[in-house]
């Protein structure tokens, strides 16, 4: 097959494997499509820890499709290289050479250092032809938070804030307190979806009482809740009738204590399995967090106003570094604007030229 072709194949892998984002840590959200003579036999996606990985569901689609004799001969395009040891289920290479498949595309290699590059030989080894990297850039988009932790034990975080046009986070007193409308915050809803974990600040909790859930259904569906991490830097008294410690999903709040907060993101990893955090807090965490260098991404709701009020968007030293952001998107809703992109330190960026 054709480089442009392989490409048509992936994108379809792709979209399969999205259908996974926020549901599957510890492990990474993947999507497979089998194909033969130009001609979708049938595709999966990994739906969650514990449960078959893509490939298996996707020969397991095909089969109860057209049965088990078609796979034999056809291409598998899968996002991520699969995988070649048997963990909580059978390691993928041995279902693709069991079923006769000839040729097995991926996007990304296993970040993993003790696993990249070994289905290869594997599959080889077998008479298959492997191809690697094919889109890999956009396959590793849907990988972030798995890289990010294999590379360096810590999640991917997600800053999102909400702002008027003179960076404040609160309205005039006698307003109310919202921000942006109905169409900003059911994006939220949306963007919880993608993550594994909620962390926000003691001071939050005290001053906005959030629920920082999952409550739309269509984002609900097959998941659990994301786990929620309090950070009380100074260790002050929380409201016990808070709703992170009383509504239906209070197993799934945590509260930890002290000003680490990058240990405390390594807990999260080590101890709840998160990949990929959202990051809901006033100034100061906010601040603390993007001096550290712990914020990979930014999304910022801006609602046309301008409040003259106390209480800043971002506090500390914020940019002392220097950051600017990549991979930049726009959307409005209603008459707010959002703003997403990728946060660059331009430390980090001058030490790797």
């Amino acid at each position: 097959m054709g480089v442009e072709e392989d490409e048509q194949w992936m994108r379809r892998a792709l979209e399969e494997a999205a259908r996974g984002i926020g549901r599957t840590a510890p492990n990474p959200a993947v999507g497979c499509v089998i194909v033969r003579d130009g001609v979708e036999l049938g595709a999966g996606w990994h739906r969650r820890a514990g449960m078959p990985h893509a490939e298996r569901e996707a020969m397991a689609d095909v089969i109860g499709r057209h049965g088990g004799e078609v796979l034999r001969g056809a291409t598998a395009y899968v996002t991520l290289e699969p995988c070649s040891t048997r963990g909580r289920t059978p390691a993928c290479t041995e279902g693709l050479i069991e079923h006769g498949i000839a040729r097995v595309v991926y996007a990304v290699a296993d970040p993993n250092p003790a696993h990249a590059g070994a289905a290869d030989g594997i599959l080889r080894d077998a008479g298959i032809e492997v191809r690697a990297g094919v889109l890999a850039d956009e396959g590793l988009r849907l990988l972030r938070g798995f890289d990010k932790v294999q590379r360096t034990g810590l999640p991917w975080m997600i800053w999102k804030t909400a702002m008027s046009l003179d960076g404040r986070l609160t309205r005039p007193p006698g307003e109310g307190m919202w921000l942006t409308g109905t169409s900003s915050r059911a994006e939220v809803q949306r963007l919880r979806a993608e993550v594994d974990g909620i962390v926000t600040s003691g001071e939050t909790v005290r001053r906005d009482n959030p629920r920082l859930d999952l409550r739309d259904p269509q984002w609900l569906e097959g998941r659990e809740q994301p786990w929620r991490v309090v950070i009380s830097r100074q260790g002050r008294a929380l409201p016990e009738d808070a709703p992170l410690f009383t509504d239906a999903h209070a197993d799934r709040t945590r509260v930890w204590k002290g000003d680490d907060v990058r240990g405390m993101l390594r807990r999260m990893v080590d101890e709840l399995g998160v990949h990929t955090v959202l990051l809901e807090c006033g100034g100061n965490l906010a601040g603390v967090c993007m001096d550290d260098g712990l914020i990979d991404e930014v999304v910022v709701f801006a609602a046309p106003m301008l409040c003259g009020g106390p209480v800043s968007a971002l506090g500390g030293e914020g940019v002392a570094d220097g950051v600017k952001l990549s991979e930049i998107q726009f959307a409005r809703f209603d008459d707010d604007v959002m703003m997403r992109g990728v946060v660059e330190h331009a430390s980090l960026t001058a030490s790797a030229h």
